[in-house]
């Protein structure tokens, strides 16, 4: 493939330096549009993929070795967390349980190997730079947008298992990327919106929130990802991502992190809609990132222009040394020539062909939690009703993925039969659809919706014999006939029901 001209000197080491700290996705394609190859070859060092990117495994495969064309030492990033946050599988649903899942069978080894498979399927895509996994102790039961994201709300299982996700990734030949430093469990604000407050003294963030990230840096972990938070204990005045004291003083300094430290997303609300997009990253790279994440909203060449062209002012004007600026591009580049020498250990084939293993399977069936009532009722053996009451979603787990355990049972059930309910009447509303079928009630953290579980309740007032399948944190008392809760929405928690709700 023939590299494209490129528009800017080779020796202008201001605006390469400025590009090379940009991880910016590109608009829905699934091959690379002409202007990306051409930064690319200006200095913009990182790319970053989102669902909207993604077709097939092969596909990815493709798309990485036409990107890396014009640089081999090229970092591809994607936030593939598994469970309810994937990208890769966008459009299907996870063939690996997320975080809640691991940490509830409480098994490291599971732990490791499931982030290595997920790590080799990663790289037999060509993918180097995973930001994962969520680090966060999901202390507030209500928070928005952790949840199930997170080992639990345990610090020391939660440590656990982040050392242990590190380990298996990463000897993949895949960076991993913790997150949210200095934490994001307990909020109950999403920083997609604005900007949440962990108002706890430091004693508390020290044995609560800060201990996985001390277990993840132990453990090796390439980047951190900062989150837009404000903890007042540390920084009264800024958060997390623009914290000169948190980054930098924290991070670097007390913790003695020598990896990448790249930000949450730029355009989240907690960060452009209070300081603005261009100048909350020259915030950011002055208090002590190294990498931009963008791309999640604005997506185009002229995002990447602005962003180079805000950095390359502020060193102009004073307001960010040029130093910072050209020790954070140094650590992006440190980071892909890291990722380069380690794909011995991952797939080193970039066919986007690494097997399925069936571990994630087997990981969603050990987290079932599965409870029997005062009533139970006999397996479900002809085509139900599925009623599915559904939240709306967060904006990290995106509304494209299908959830929930309908396809599974038409599988098995040929005629099943479903309907999607929300709101105040939801229980109401799907009694009547279903007609005389029975009932397989599926709930999304009902303790955090009350007509969430009032539908629930009505469902199994009017018919004792309903199933429900909670796939979220399971936090409310179980109710149904049958109880299971998944611990997640991925498609293999939805795979582990429906073979509960089959055999009883």
């Amino acid at each position: 493939m023939t590299k494209l001209p490129t528009l800017t000197h080779a020796g202008d080491t201001l605006t390469r330096n400025a590009l090379a700290v940009l991880q910016p996705g590109f608009d829905g394609t699934t091959t690379a549009p002409d202007w990306l190859r051409r930064r690319i070859g200006e200095g913009l060092a990182s790319v970053s993929l989102f669902g909207r990117n993604v077709r097939t495994a092969e596909q990815v495969a493709a798309l990485t070795t036409q990107l890396r064309a014009e640089r081999d030492d090229l970092l591809i990033a994607i936030d593939e967390e598994s469970g309810d946050v994937t990208r890769l599988e966008v459009r299907t649903g996870s063939s690996y349980p997320g975080n809640h899942a691991l940490g509830a069978v409480d098994d490291t080894a599971l732990t490791r190997d499931v982030a290595a498979d997920l790590g080799r399927r990663l790289a037999s895509c060509g993918i180097n730079l995973n930001w994962a996994p969520s680090a966060d102790v999901n202390a507030n039961p209500d928070n928005p947008v952790i949840g199930v994201r997170s080992f639990g709300a345990d610090p020391l299982l939660v440590a656990r298992h982040t050392a242990a996700y590190v380990e298996g990734m990463q000897s993949s030949g895949v960076a991993t990327s913790a997150k949210h430093f200095p934490g994001h469990g307990d909020t109950a604000v999403d920083s997609h919106h604005s900007v949440p407050v962990i108002d706890v003294d430091r004693d508390v963030l020290n044995s609560r929130d800060l201990a996985p990230f001390r277990a993840a840096i132990a453990a090796g972990t390439r980047a951190v990802m900062s989150a837009h938070v404000l903890a007042p204990a540390l920084d009264p005045d800024n958060p997390g991502t623009i914290s000169r004291r948190i980054l930098t003083g924290l991070l670097r300094e007390e913790f003695g992190y020598e990896g990448l430290i790249v930000t949450d997303g730029m355009d989240m609300q907690a960060i452009a809609g209070t300081y603005g997009f261009e100048r909350g990253c020259v915030l950011a790279i002055a208090a002590g990132a190294d990498a931009i994440c963008t791309g999640g909203g604005p997506s185009d060449e002229g995002t990447v222009l602005r962003l180079r062209d805000a950095l390359v002012a502020a060193v102009k004007s004073g307001e960010l040394p040029e130093e910072r600026l050209a020790e954070a591009a140094e650590r992006v580049r440190s980071l892909a020539n890291w990722a380069v020498t380690s794909r011995g250990s991952g797939a080193a084939d970039r066919s986007g062909g690494a097997p399925d293993t069936g571990i994630g399977l087997v990981a969603a069936r050990r987290a079932l939690m599965v409870t029997r009532g005062d009533t139970y009722a006999a397996p479900v053996t002809e085509a139900p009703y599925v009623a599915t009451l559904s939240p709306l979603p967060n904006i990290a787990v995106g509304d494209e993925t299908p959830w929930g355990v309908t396809a599974e049972l038409e599988r098995r059930f040929p005629g099943t039969e479903s309907g999607t309910f929300s709101g105040p009447d939801a229980g109401t509303r799907a009694l009547a659809a279903a007609g005389e079928r029975r009932i397989v009630a599926v709930a999304r953290d009902a303790h955090r919706h009350g007509w969430m579980a009032d539908a629930l309740n009505t469902l199994v007032s009017a018919r004792p014999n309903t199933v429900v399948v909670e796939m979220g944190v399971p936090q409310s008392a179980p109710v149904g006939a049958l109880h299971i809760a998944t611990r997640g929405a991925a498609r293999v928690c939805g795979e582990a029901a429906a073979e509960v709700i089959v055999a009883g």
